[in-house]
């Protein structure tokens, strides 16, 4: 875009007193220049909202303090990490193996026998205590553990949970973390 001289030169006219705002307001000599720079970038972008006639200086001014207070609220929000070891860490496994390991449960669910399936729903699934499961279903507590410990090792059976390491990410991603190839997130 061009300028007309007379805009141009009060643009010229203003960068010593934008870059004294611009160290007051960033305490940083390094960013100084690039403040500047990027709020006459702003202005000549935006000329056309300039009202002639009015102060050139406090509408650059106002560009300026606005473009440096929205850089600090974005870079607020941002995590500095210039060896890429937090976005490295950053890791999920894929949405469809949680869906599918949830559908293989709830099948699993479904072929154990009705008492040990209220069972493990009542105290797994809803987390009440082995009283208040024994309360609702009318029988002892003896009885309550009893069939959710029996529906707990049906469904390890069913799931083919041999162990705790067969819990969370499956085999082949456990191998990745393992070997340094992902990094997990603790």
């Amino acid at each position: 875009m061009r300028l007309d001289p007379a805009t141009q030169n009060a643009m010229l006219t203003a960068v010593p007193g934008l870059r004294a705002f611009a160290l007051g307001l960033c305490h940083s000599a390094d960013r100084v220049d690039d403040l500047v720079q990027e709020a006459l970038l702003h202005a000549i972008a935006r000329i056309d909202s300039f009202t002639p006639g009015t102060n050139m200086n406090a509408w650059l001014f106002t560009i300026l303090r606005n473009h440096f207070y929205n850089e600090s609220r974005k870079r607020r929000r941002e995590v500095a990490d210039s060896e890429g070891l937090f976005v490295g860490s950053m890791t999920s496994q894929p949405e469809q193996d949680c869906h599918m390991q949830l559908t293989d449960f709830r099948t699993a669910l479904a072929k154990l026998p009705d008492e040990q399936r209220e069972a493990l729903s009542l105290v797994g699934g809803a987390g009440l205590s082995y009283e208040e499961a024994a309360r609702i279903c009318h029988c002892a507590i003896g009885t309550i553990k009893s069939r959710a410990n029996r529906g707990r090792t049906r469904l390890a059976q069913l799931l083919s949970i041999e162990s705790a390491d067969d819990l969370g990410p499956d085999r082949a991603l456990q191998a990745a973390l393992c070997s340094g190839h992902l990094r997990w997130a603790a």
